[in-house]
């Protein structure tokens, strides 16, 4: 980690934008005119695991519940889902609606979305159904009911909860420029860096974040190194471009504000300008570049530095600044003395009392 300067991330991106999109149609059971829309999105993905996000679009008349079915045909396999209570037997899938989204007017949506396994080849499912019924690709009459419904469509609430990991916790991501291959030992490493932070923050402070059954989500880049090096500079600051580059990535790709009252994030990219690029931290933000992501892999030099270079950087996440002087506190220089450096009374109080103290249990 080199020296950060004054820390500034960059501002809100837009909504999220997922790649690797499978549009079908399904139709809907128990309605005049039953038709509805599935598109079911890889947002990320690594060695033996992904990252999906389904949305349903209901294009026929209003239903207050939904269970959508589909098989998975290269043993794929759900390991944990939001927004929907989704079980598996063998290759079949069934997704049935929360609480909070299975009322759906006409040309309503809800969405959910749930962590996988793969072996050998991770394909988007061909056919859905929707409760019962097979997709045809088009709206299809049916024969009019003379009953009207015993229960009106309820309003799904404004804020129900949101597509992604468990909520208050620590979510990682490793962004993989596209000319960059595989390694698993930069997933593994981040992971173990992230577990290292959780240990020492129960030691100091009796409390600790929660971090995600997947430790990395491991996100294949839209673009090269060269790209994250040197696009959206100033001049010949590139300081910032590659985490500025990356954040606002993570930020669209996944729906992500900065800073967001659901996680703190940690984002690391394999791309770096030697002597040019950096990394820093901000309430709700770590944002590293090649050289600790590098260093967590365990290329880059002692780990106990990259230990305490994340313990420095998620102080700043959870809203500490940094010392004035080389104080013996991970806030200052003495991170790079790490084990061997302890948060004051006065910071662990400002971690507690912060934006994301709540988070520690």
């Amino acid at each position: 980690m080199v020296s950060r300067r004054t820390r500034r991330l960059l501002a809100v991106a837009a909504a999220a934008t997922l790649g690797a999109t499978v549009a079908v149609t399904a139709q809907g059971a128990s309605a005049a005119a039953a038709g509805c829309q599935v598109s079911y999105a890889i947002s990320s993905q690594w060695q033996g695991g992904f990252g999906a996000s389904v949305a349903v679009t209901n294009l026929g008349d209003p239903i207050t519940g939904w269970t959508l079915r589909w098989s998975f045909g290269a043993g794929q396999a759900v390991t944990q889902a939001w927004n929907a209570t989704v079980t598996q037997s063998g290759a079949a899938v069934t997704a049935v609606n929360a609480s909070y989204n299975g009322a759906l007017a006409t040309n309503g949506s809800a969405s959910f979305g749930f962590n996988g396994s793969w072996t050998g080849s991770n394909p988007a499912p061909s056919a859905f159904t929707l409760n019962g019924v097979a997709c045809t690709g088009s709206v299809t009459p049916t024969t009019p009911s003379t009953t009207p419904p015993t229960t009106s469509p309820t309003t799904i609430p404004p804020t129900s909860p949101p597509t992604g990991p468990a909520l208050k916790t620590v979510r990682v991501f490793y962004l993989k420029p596209t000319d960059v291959a595989y390694d698993q030992r930069y997933p593994d490493g981040i992971a173990a860096v992230m577990r290292e932070a959780q240990r020492y923050y129960k030691q100091e402070l009796g409390k600790t974040f929660t971090l995600n059954n997947t430790v990395v989500e491991v996100v294949n880049g839209e673009h090269d190194r060269n790209w994250y090096i040197t696009t959206n500079c100033s001049g010949s600051d590139h300081y910032w471009c590659v985490v500025g580059n990356m954040h606002q990535e993570l930020m669209r790709r996944f729906g992500i504000s900065n800073p967001d009252s659901r996680w703190l994030c940690v984002g690391e990219i394999s791309a770096e300008e030697t002597n040019q690029s950096g990394g820093g931290a901000s309430p709700g933000w770590v944002v590293l570049s090649g050289h600790d992501a590098d260093g967590a892999a365990g290329i880059n030099g002692a780990m106990n530095r990259w230990y305490g270079g994340m313990v420095h950087e998620l102080g700043h996440g959870f809203g500490l600044p940094d010392s004035t002087s080389t104080d013996g506190t991970p806030m200052s220089a003495s991170f790079y003395s790490y084990p061997n450096t302890h948060f004051s009374q006065a910071q662990k109080n400002a971690i507690m009392a912060g934006p994301y103290g709540s988070f520690l249990s």
